[in-house]
């Protein structure tokens, strides 16, 4: 069963353009929930942004199934929340979650 997409891709507007792909939960991607917690990964080729999405509140049972996530554009993550833009040239090791304020906050180690 092919996925629903919260976004129809007709539009995607161009956001952040060129930065590759990406990791994101079905719960951002299909469901259109907003992104809580993300953090750059060594990219695993050279598609690869490094780049991985979450709410916050994936469960690791939901995080152990490899069917609830999606491989896709940077700039179609942006298209769900812009606020993620000017992180996007954070470097590998880079973490940030979302305040109840709706900012996010740098939590790298």
């Amino acid at each position: 069963m092919q996925k629903r997409y919260k976004i129809d891709p007709k539009d995607i507007r161009p956001i952040a353009t060129g930065l590759g792909l990406c990791v994101v939960t079905d719960l951002i991607a299909v469901e259109g929930q907003t992104i809580g917690y993300m953090y750059r990964d060594e990219p695993e080729d050279d598609e690869d942004s490094g780049w991985r999405f979450f709410t916050g509140g994936e469960d690791d049972r939901y995080i152990d199934n490899p069917k609830n996530f999606s491989l896709l554009d940077v700039n179609v993550i942006a298209n769900y929340d812009a606020a993620i833009v000017p992180l996007l040239g954070s470097p590998v090791g880079a973490a940030f979650d979302r305040g109840d304020d709706g900012v996010f906050y740098d939590v790298s180690e």
